[in-house]
């Protein structure tokens, strides 16, 4: 490990190889890039400090050095064990960049971490996961007065800051950037769909044609990942506990079934739904032997993981890709330590669908400090007028041209006169 005053990654020595790929994913990134000429020029950012716990990549990194192109201060750790890019981080590092992480993190450095970025007394937070929102409430409540506002990346974390608004419990106003459609209808449903794939890919080089893929979970991640197991040939069965999401799955084309049934014909399991425990022991049980299990949901609580481990003996057989021998005979293979597959067994999702998830928490943090002191305690998502702005900056870097309503027509969407 190479620590200094203000770091601590992996390898220092990486810096060089980092660099390269920040300037491969910044051509990659070219709508954030314009907020981040437009931030350069005005300021937005100056005298706030920004606090990071999300996945240190290369992507990443496009958004750090936004945000000081804007005029904060940053300091950023991961916000899972096996997520961060060691060159990315070394690549910070050397640029002054507070930075705290590296690949396969133990429990005690990953809350470390994060108390580290706590110690820099943010005034701003951006979370993934919620991790890092959850220890300032519950460990450090004295920094929440300087707090004007945080936002929050993935559906997880939304769903456990809707937890803590319920439970009155949440001390400051949270921006939920998942909720963009430029987030949640990009990143989730064409990122997730594909970096899970690659990730799958990476850590087995098996053949997904002709192969029972089940998906647990229709949401838009879900989609993402059936929509691309569909296009390399599997046989998909997704499994779900919302009657209208089952039914959408049923219309995309694809088998639905409780995980009872599914385990009985899967080859490979994704678990993408946000909960715990969506694949326990007694559907390992009915698994055939060589099953393959994976996640990309973002805790690694959604295959009952330690339940695996009292009843096999595990044994790595390749870097991301571990094999359980269980006492009836047969054998699954978990992928990534059941962590996000995605990140854990390759590099996360694209740059380009990054580009509009990272626009929304450079906007969201400009949101935050315009509205200093208006906004209640309560999750927020950013106004229409600004998820727009974001997918015309998108469409702008990918050189596309739209429609424009004319004057004749924006009238008649506002009328209610006209009829037949």
């Amino acid at each position: 490990m190479d620590k200094g005053e203000n770091y601590e990654v992996k390898d220092i020595s990486l810096a060089e190889q980092g660099r390269k790929n920040i300037a491969l994913a910044e051509e990659m990134m070219g709508a954030l890039m314009k907020v981040r000429e437009r931030f350069e020029k005005e300021k937005p950012l100056e005298g706030q400090t920004v606090g990071l716990a999300l996945h240190v990549t290369k992507e990443t990194a496009v958004l750090v050095r936004t945000l000081i192109a804007g005029g904060a201060k940053v300091s950023i750790t991961g916000c899972n064990p096996l997520s961060t890019q060691d060159d990315v981080a070394a690549a910070l590092a050397e640029e002054g960049v507070n930075v705290y992480a590296y690949k396969g993190e133990s429990n005690e450095d990953y809350y470390r971490y994060i108390g580290y970025i706590i110690d820099s007394r943010p005034t701003i937070t951006i979370d993934d996961g919620l991790d890092l929102v959850t220890k300032i409430h519950t460990d450090h409540p004295d920094l929440i007065p300087g707090i004007i506002g945080g936002c929050e990346e993935t559906t997880t974390g939304v769903i456990r800051l809707h937890a803590m608004v319920d439970d009155k419990a949440l001390k400051y106003p949270m921006v939920a950037v998942n909720d963009n459609k430029t987030k949640h209808l990009l990143d989730n449903y064409y990122g997730t769909g594909q970096s899970t794939m690659d990730g799958i890919l990476r850590a087995t080089n098996l053949l997904i044609a002709g192969k029972t893929f089940v998906v647990g979970g229709y949401g838009d991640c879900g989609k993402g990942v059936a929509l691309r197991a569909k296009g390399l040939g599997a046989n998909v069965v997704v499994t779900e506990v919302d009657p209208f999401r089952a039914l959408q799955a049923s219309l995309d084309g694809y088998r639905v079934l409780p995980m009872n049934e599914a385990a009985k014909t899967g080859d490979i399991f994704l678990t993408v739904t946000g909960d715990k425990n969506v694949i326990t022991m007694d559907h390992v049980k009915l698994m055939k032997s060589g099953a393959v299990l994976a996640n990309s949901g973002h805790f690694d609580v959604e295959i009952d993981k330690s339940a695996l481990e009292k009843d096999s003996k595990k044994t790595r057989v390749r870097p991301y890709m571990d094999r359980y021998d269980m006492s009836s005979g047969k054998h699954i293979y978990l992928l990534a330590e059941g962590r996000l597959v995605n990140l854990g067994a390759a590099e996360g999702h694209p740059s380009e669908v990054m580009s509009t998830s990272f626009c929304g928490q450079s906007l969201a943090c400009e949101y935050l400090v315009k509205n200093k002191g208006k906004l209640e305690n309560r999750v927020y998502v950013l106004p229409e007028e600004i998820d727009k702005k974001i997918a015309e900056l998108q469409l702008e870097a990918m050189g596309i041209v739209h429609d424009n309503l004319t004057n004749e027509q924006e009238k008649y969407l506002h009328e209610w006169k006209e009829g037949t």
